[in-house]
């Protein structure tokens, strides 16, 4: 291990040029990504006397080598420093995690006769339009059923479309206009979808589709269609009424065709919150919310949001605005323009008059969620400090890996690993574990020995381990640690059950508590102490139960398929499925039926049939 007189002469080497540099432990992994306008005077620092915050120190411990890249510019490190922590995930950068995933509207010009399609997690490839993303909780999925059904667009899938012969019963009801048929040219079609898609286009375009709207009423009126101009009339009140919600006059009067988005931030006690409002065409469609704490931060705050901000516009799912207004000054911004042109953003902008009502709009959006999440318990932070607080450790846990084991019976054990980081899910990280079935069946002892064998061997272990089970599990999995002198805080989730007397009704009540179980401590942890810890740890056992669970149906049901059915000869597995899910009879009484008879009762066709029939009667053969 370099001492930290050595780090600190290999720093004062490195010359005064901006880049990135790369903190690496013992074992040759990066733990921390940074970049510096000049890197001697950054990485100096980070080894000499100077003032630093526990995190930081606690960090530079686990240092035992760097490694540095040169950039052209302090742009160009901004977008490496981005690339880099995708590619390492160290443990010490910030995660730049939204709260949750959002709605947008796809349409997808490559297919034949588009739809609108709701889609949370857009992909971007050629020939896709997206709007969005819309605020939770708002009825955009109402909106694409109203404009498709008022516009009679396909509402199929390309599967569903192009097998098609016949119009469906939509086209009866004149909700479809069949162009799996031909009954609409590709044409009129289009220009029916233009003045859908015109809907999230800003609010002028969307005026006019609601003015069409109106006209279809008043044609089905003059009809005498009097249920159908009604449908029509109570549509164009929900798109009205969405329009108005969407809509800011403030925001039109800035740019009516522009795509802008607005960041600001709330510095709180322990958290920091950044916020973005998302502006469409002068509709103001969302917001999404990131935090993270400070006392995680390595580099200056508003070095650390710049750089989340560069993180964001890297990920995007959507189209990048033109123009992103940020809550800082122009001379603190200084080379991000330049980092976000990479990403198509056009033009960066910082405090001014113009935008300053929505600077403050966005500013106290990110204070009033931070004061909400923690008013509730909600915060992760909460939840993961109160674990490092229990189980005496020297930073807030981050990545926790929870582990179960199922198994019926005594066969097809399984087991699962789930992981979480920073309070959420990680599902790249998931494992399945078949397990080796043992002579006197459960043996859920041996079972996690084996789980915990193997996982060790792949390294990169997590801050702590969680069990499902109790304190026999857990030190269980300590011996096995421990025989590999291995360091790892290890703890149980367990439900207790109590017995209380009732009332005169019910003699007995059984009273359960979710409990973590933690080596040492006389008294379990009820978790129902600290609402953010229990649905942490709650949320990683019942994933772990999900998921092991999956694994060890799909491998019973491949175990009990390798019985006579699998010997069967030219039918499918498929098809050896169906005969399985519907048997209820014996071998010897299935001979009794005939090839129709099988048929039928199985719905098979009659080669499958045939061959099962077949099959049932070989031995009779060999006789």
């Amino acid at each position: 291990m370099a001492t930290i007189t050595e780090l600190l002469e290999k720093a004062q080497s490195l010359p005064q040029e901006a880049g990135c540099y790369l903190m690496k432990d013992k074992n040759g992994r990066v733990i921390y990504v940074g970049k510096a306008k000049k890197l001697k005077s950054r990485v100096t620092s980070y080894f000499n006397q100077s003032a630093k915050s526990l995190k930081t120190e606690y960090m530079v411990s686990h240092v035992n080598q760097f490694d540095f890249i040169l950039t052209r510019s302090d742009a160009e490190s901004f977008v490496l420093e981005n690339n880099l922590i995708k590619e390492h995930s160290p443990k010490y950068n910030i995660r730049l995690r939204d709260d949750k995933s959002y709605p947008y509207v796809q349409v997808n010009w490559s297919e034949p006769f588009p739809r609108l399609e709701y889609v949370r997690r857009p992909k971007k490839s050629k020939g896709r339009e997206l709007f969005g993303p819309f605020p939770t909780g708002s009825n955009i999925s109402m909106i694409l059923r109203i404009l498709t059904k008022s516009f009679a667009l396909r509402d199929c899938s390309l599967t569903e479309f192009r097998s098609r012969k016949t119009p469906c019963l939509l086209y009866q009801m004149k909700q479809c206009s069949a162009p799996c048929v031909s009954y609409i040219s590709p044409e009129q079609y289009e220009q029916d979808l233009n003045l859908v898609t015109g809907f999230f286009q800003g609010p002028i375009k969307a005026k006019r589709t609601i003015q069409k709207l109106e006209e279809k009423m008043l044609q089905y009126a003059e009809n005498e269609e009097f249920e159908l101009a009604a449908m029509m009339r109570d549509y164009t009140l929900i798109l009205d009424e969405f329009l108005q919600k969407s809509f800011d006059q403030k925001v039109e009067s800035l740019h009516s065709e522009k795509n802008i988005d607005v960041w600001s931030f709330w510095n709180g006690t322990e958290e920091v919150d950044m916020s973005v409002y998302l502006i469409r065409s002068g509709m103001l469609l969302g917001q999404k919310n990131f935090h993270f704490v400070k006392s995680e931060l390595i580099e200056e705050m508003d070095q650390e949001i710049l750089s989340k901000v560069v993180q964001y516009y890297a990920d995007a799912d959507e189209v990048n605005p033109e123009i992103v207004v940020l809550d800082f000054s122009d001379e603190e911004l200084e080379s991000l323009p330049e980092a976000l042109k990479t990403f198509k953003v056009e033009k960066v902008l910082g405090r001014s008059k113009k935008y300053d009502p929505l600077l403050e709009m966005c500013r106290k959006h990110a204070e009033e969620s931070q004061r909400v999440r923690i008013s509730n318990m909600d915060s992760v932070y909460l939840g993961l400090n109160k674990l490092k607080e229990l189980l005496n450790l020297r930073e807030r846990p981050q990545i926790l890996e929870c582990y179960d084991v199922a198994i019926w019976q005594g066969s097809s054990p399984t087991a699962s690993q789930i992981v979480f980081e920073e309070g959420k899910p990680d599902k790249a990280k998931y494992r399945y574990y078949h397990l080796e079935q043992r002579p006197e069946g459960n043996n859920d002892f041996a079972m996690m020995k084996e789980v915990m064998t193997r996982r060790l061997d792949n390294g990169n272990l997590p801050d702590v381990f969680i069990i499902d089970g109790g304190i026999a599990q857990v030190n269980t999995v300590k011996a096995v640690l421990d025989e590999l002198y291995l360091d790892v805080p290890v703890v149980g989730i367990a439900k207790s059950k109590d017995l209380t007397s009732g009332d005169y009704r019910a003699k007995e009540v059984v009273r359960s508590e979710e409990r973590l179980i933690i080596p040492g401590r006389t008294n379990p942890y009820i978790l129902t102490k600290c609402p953010s810890l229990f649905k942490i740890v709650v949320s990683m056992r019942d994933e772990a139960h999900r998921f092991s669970r999956k694994l060890h149906h799909k491998a019973e049901s491949k175990r009990v398929l390798s019985t006579w059915v699998d010997d069967v000869k030219g039918i499918g597995e498929e098809v050896k499925k169906k005969i399985l899910s519907q048997l209820t009879m014996t071998q010897d009484e299935l001979k009794e039926y005939s090839v129709n008879d099988l048929m039928n009762f199985f719905g098979l066709k009659s080669p499958q049939a045939k061959a099962l029939w077949a099959h049932l009667h070989e031995e009779d053969k060999k006789v």
